[in-house]
């Protein structure tokens, strides 16, 4: 039996168009404009010490000029022994956790052990955890990078100031964390979609722990206050100025123009100033 005698054409007898329209509603090279520029940014970073790995970053999540939300997790715990630190589209960095998390956790209850922080590597985030300690950067064009000290994100340049010159292998975890939080508070002083708390986690191979959140509205005020009252109480600061001279550099200085001075007698001679030796 024919497709004909049910009155449908079969495929010779389809018509042919003669061309396609000449314009669709939407084709895959037509460029949607967005309402408005997706500037984004953030200050994570990460560093290997002598207890363990440090990561902090702040919370402030922003779209263009908008804060978009102040108190955003950007430390994601994958597992026990792995926390990741991202960069990026909020969205994808989420979906991004839950997918690594749950393979990982499949991992483990299939083979009975934790996959290793080198296995664990995916795109999109700052990894840091214990294979031992082990702390690699990687990123959605393929690029994996290991490393002691990372920094990431807009304010990275500002935190990079701080962490070079104050991170090395014998930190305590007290100077670390101290570290840690002066490099994200300094960084969102200076960049605009940086702010509002900073989040602290120390892991180690017992797995990782997690500082109480901060306020960085004022840390930045504040330290900047127990530096000056710190530098008065070691020396002497000139009223009007920000130049603080030792209380011994002082005295040095006293007693050597004395010693120039005192044998000294200055006359105004013809609107000159001359100096002449008193022999008294």
């Amino acid at each position: 039996m024919a497709l004909q005698d049910f009155g449908i054409p079969s495929q010779e007898t389809l018509p042919i168009p003669s061309s396609l329209p000449e314009s669709l509603p939407f084709t895959s090279s037509q460029v949607v404009p967005l309402p408005f520029p997706m500037a984004h940014g953030t200050t994570t970073l990460a560093f290997m010490f002598q207890g363990g790995v440090l990561a902090a970053a702040d919370t402030r999540s922003s779209c263009s000029g908008l804060v978009a939300c102040p108190a955003s997790q950007k430390i994601l715990p994958i597992h026990s022994h792995l926390v990741g630190t991202t960069s990026g589209t909020s969205a994808d960095c989420a979906l991004w956790k839950r997918i690594l998390s749950r393979e990982l956790r499949l991992y483990q209850l299939r083979y009975g052990r934790r996959l290793s922080t080198r296995g664990a590597l995916c795109v999109a985030a700052t990894l840091c955890g214990f294979s031992g300690p082990s702390l690699f950067y990687v990123c959605s064009d393929g690029t994996r990078l290991e490393g002691s000290l990372f920094s990431v994100g807009s304010g990275s340049p500002y935190a990079y100031s701080i962490l070079d010159q104050g991170v090395w292998w014998g930190l305590t975890v007290e100077e670390a964390t101290s570290i840690a939080r002066e490099a994200v508070y300094r960084a969102t002083h200076r960049d605009a979609y940086s702010g509002n708390f900073v989040d602290v986690y120390h892991v180690t191979s017992k797995g990782w722990t997690r500082r109480t959140r901060e306020d960085l509205k004022e840390e930045y005020y504040r330290e900047k206050e127990r530096r000056r009252l710190e530098m008065e109480r070691r020396g002497t600061t000139f009223p009007g100025t920000d130049t603080v001279f030792p209380k011994h550099c002082l005295c040095q200085l006293a007693f050597f123009l004395m010693c120039i001075l005192v044998p000294c007698v200055w006359q105004v001679k013809e609107n000159v100033f001359h100096c002449c030796w008193s022999n008294g």
